[in-house]
């Protein structure tokens, strides 16, 4: 179970994260009611399903992108999300940070970017550098320490005008 922070704040979230089990593929997965954010084997074998969905039904697409998967594969379709997930894993987190950056700048998203996956409290500050706005977080992570932790940014350690201004 997660709670979403957005906006430094704990708020409800109306999205289902569709993942696919083992016996699943990606045309057969059965799409919820509502609001989905989908993986990308799901948008690329049902693209015109899932718009059709929106369209018909008023129900906002959104998609995530896998630890391993890159913004290249849906810069074509960037304006066709509301929301956009990027996962963090243990293991490859570095790259979801990649590719959060090149979502805002190279590619010019503008809704909302999600961070999901292992989403600890001592990182969200870093992620909301990159661009990420909303976080999908353990629900037993205590509220107060999690949110604290969009507020751990250490001016010294980072490059940039702020270190100009306290050098000069």
């Amino acid at each position: 179970m997660f709670m979403l922070i957005k906006n430094g704040r704990i708020v409800s979230d109306a999205w289902k994260t569709l993942t696919l089990a083992k016996s699943d593929t990606p045309q057969s997965v059965r799409l919820p009611v509502g609001p989905v954010l989908v993986p990308l084997s799901v948008w690329q074998a049902r693209r015109a399903e899932l718009i059709y969905r929106e369209y018909e039904h008023g129900w906002p697409l959104g998609i995530w992108l896998a630890a391993e998967e890159g913004p290249e594969e849906i810069e074509h379709d960037i304006d066709d999300f509301t929301v956009i997930g990027v996962e963090f894993d243990k293991f490859t987190d570095g790259k979801g940070y990649s590719t959060a950056r090149l979502l805002r700048e190279r590619y010019g998203y503008k809704g909302e970017l999600r961070a999901i996956g292992d989403v600890p409290r001592e990182r969200l500050s870093y992620q909301h550098q990159v661009g990420l706005d909303a976080f999908a977080v353990r629900a037993n992570q205590k509220d107060n320490p999690v949110l604290s932790g969009l507020f751990d940014f250490n001016v010294a350690k980072q490059p940039g005008p702020q270190l100009a201004a306290i050098s000069g």
